[in-house]
């Protein structure tokens, strides 16, 4: 099995956890905060990654770490990864949960250029505007780009919506030849 699916099955079991322990964006934050320790520190990357410690002592050390910090079955999801061997795949675990929960609120990311920084009206202009396009609630990441002069270029997945003043001034330098 490749990597992606493992990560994918693994997330599919933590948000099961989650609904049952009622609490998905909870459980998304601490999947999320594990990676990031994960990503940021060295030496716990190189204590969980050592094949000269032992399963049961990693998940010893995981559960003093945790035990009044996270809910005992988040720590126990953490440690059967652990004994799987898999504890390099916790942010790719944390990425596809992300996913996972996005599917389940019907909700997606979009990437959002524009010339300039706009305001928090025009934000929730935009955003409104692309959820009634997509008929899902979209949350927006904006990239602030000058130069496509105007507008704004919309990028959901492999979808993308140009509505930049650079490419209607292309389009029509393209008409006018």
């Amino acid at each position: 099995m490749r990597e992606p699916t493992i990560a994918r099955n693994y997330a599919e079991t933590l948000v099961s956890l989650a609904r049952k322990a009622g609490d998905l964006s909870g459980w998304g934050a601490m999947i999320s905060d594990v990676s990031t320790a994960l990503q940021r520190d060295e030496q716990l990357t190189l204590f969980l990654q050592s094949p000269r410690i032992s399963a049961e002592r990693k998940n010893m050390v995981l559960a003093r770490a945790f035990q009044d910090r996270l809910p005992r079955l988040f720590v126990r999801f953490l440690q059967a990864v652990v004994s799987h061997r898999r504890q390099a795949l916790i942010p790719q675990i944390a990425l596809a949960y992300g996913d996972i929960v996005d599917e389940l609120e019907n909700r997606v990311h979009a990437q959002v250029t524009v010339a300039r920084e706009p305001d928090g009206a025009t934000q929730a202009t935009i955003s409104d505007g692309i959820s009634k396009a997509l008929g899902k609630t979209v949350v927006p990441h904006y990239v602030v780009k000058p130069e496509i002069l105007g507008g704004i270029v919309v990028r959901v997945g492999d979808m993308v919506m140009d509505g930049s003043v650079r490419r209607r001034l292309s389009s029509l330098r393209a008409q006018l030849a």
